[in-house]
């Protein structure tokens, strides 16, 4: 019985680091759009609104018209796994 408990304890510390990354996502996303529209680094915008454990493999891409995409890999329970990525995109209009 204890390997099932752990095994249910994994994946739903799992589903909640994910949801955690999809929240920050979207954070630095709209924070990285707001640095683009008025001319500064996105991904440093991005950068500085992630905690430290995401930050590693973070991917962010910005267009002319204002769309920003950031994307963030998440965090594993057990650190040999690959769980995936997760990503958010924001838009802010060019300010003058």
């Amino acid at each position: 019985m204890l390997p099932l408990v752990v095994v249910v304890l994994a994946g739903a510390y799992q589903a909640v680091l994910a949801g955690e990354a999809v929240w920050q996502s979207r954070v630095a996303a709209r924070a990285a759009a707001r640095a683009h529209a008025v001319g500064e680094d996105p991904a440093a915008a991005a950068r500085g609104h992630l905690p430290g454990r995401l930050e590693r493999g973070l991917q962010v891409k910005a267009d002319a018209s204002g769309d920003v995409r950031v994307s963030v890999r998440i965090p594993a329970v057990f650190p040999s796994a690959s769980v995936g990525r997760v990503g958010a995109t924001s838009h802010f209009r060019p300010q003058s």
